[in-house]
């Protein structure tokens, strides 16, 4: 028994195997801990690709909205910027949590 364990740690190929694998899995550029943090990093940018994507989609429909519908413009204008004609007045109405939540971080 004890000299068949001997062999087995005395062959070369096993010893080079080991010694490949240990390298490969551990001391190597691109080992399992870089191709984890890699596959983790690209999950990353294919979520915020999907973002964009959607987000840009979302805007160019509204660009087109815009610049073909007359009354959506100025219902833009004035919920986004608030534009008012000459004789109007603009009151802005601020929820109540909103103002809290902004003041509890300060």
């Amino acid at each position: 028994m004890m000299t068949r364990a001997f062999n087995l740690i005395k062959n070369k190929y096993l010893i080079a195997g080991i010694a490949f694998l240990t390298w490969m899995l551990f001391f190597d550029r691109n080992d399992l801990m870089s191709q984890y943090e890699y596959r983790q990093q690209l999950n990353k940018l294919e979520a915020e690709k999907e973002f964009y994507t959607t987000e840009s989609e979302k805007t160019v429909k509204d660009l087109t909205e815009l610049t073909t519908d007359r009354s959506k413009l100025e219902k833009f204008a004035r919920e986004k910027y608030l534009m008012k004609k000459e004789n109007e007045d603009v009151f802005v109405i601020i929820k109540e949590e909103a103002k809290k939540e902004k003041s509890s971080f300060f």
